[in-house]
């Protein structure tokens, strides 16, 4: 897979051949030409990370909108003490969005499987080490804001602004913000300028170099 930059757009470009049909409906909202590529810098912010993206998986929308097949990483680990982080299912399939550490294979699907990842997936199950360790009492559905906040002790999920119950507890080492798609699954991930108000003491994500 390489990355690439469409005229504001950073995504893979899957080494496999892909639907167009979910593709075109990743570029939905973008109005910028799709057969004109070149290379660039990504900005300086907290986005999805074009270097830790499975194969099969697109990002789009200045490293927002996640499609097509597998997981990705943000750019920049909780570091700080209360981080909180939205997402939006723009389209249902399979999906999941937690934390994983930096060793996540972004190409094993769904996320929780492994020991790198602590997830809540589209059904409600929260997963670790392809163990269910809890649900969501509600039900996740397409255009629902998925909210988390993470104090390192435990990871607290959101739906439309309300809290839920049901958090993740005992989350080891340094983790980012992950997320995963399969079966026509879309996400646009939030990183800054929320839909909702954050808890309070929490904050969005900062890079390292903030904490200072």
């Amino acid at each position: 897979a390489i990355p690439r930059r469409l005229d504001g757009l950073v995504f893979l470009l899957p080494t496999v051949s892909v639907s167009m049909s979910w593709l075109c409906c990743c570029f939905e909202g973008s109005a910028v030409p799709r057969s004109t590529f070149k290379l660039s810098a990504i900005a300086p912010q907290v986005t999805l990370d074009a270097n830790r993206v499975g194969e099969d998986a697109v990002v789009v929308k200045n490293g927002a909108r996640l499609c097509g097949s597998g997981a990705a990483l943000a750019s920049a680990p909780l570091m700080q003490n209360k981080s909180y982080w939205e997402c939006v299912v723009q389209t249902t399939g399979t999906w999941s969005l937690g934390v994983a550490t930096r060793d996540l294979d972004v190409n094993c699907l769904p996320l929780g499987k492994d020991s790198q990842s602590w997830v809540l997936r589209q059904d409600g199950g929260l997963y670790h080490d392809n163990e269910l360790v809890g649900r969501l009492a509600e039900r996740i559905e397409e255009g629902d804001t998925v909210s988390c906040s993470y104090d390192h002790m435990a990871l607290k999920f959101y739906i439309n602004g309300q809290r839920v119950d049901g958090d993740i507890t005992g989350i080891r080492g340094s983790v980012y913000p992950a997320f995963a798609v399969d079966d026509g699954a879309i996400l646009d991930v939030i990183f800054k300028d929320f839909i909702s108000t954050p808890p309070q003491g929490f904050d969005h994500i900062m890079l390292e170099q903030s904490l200072l």
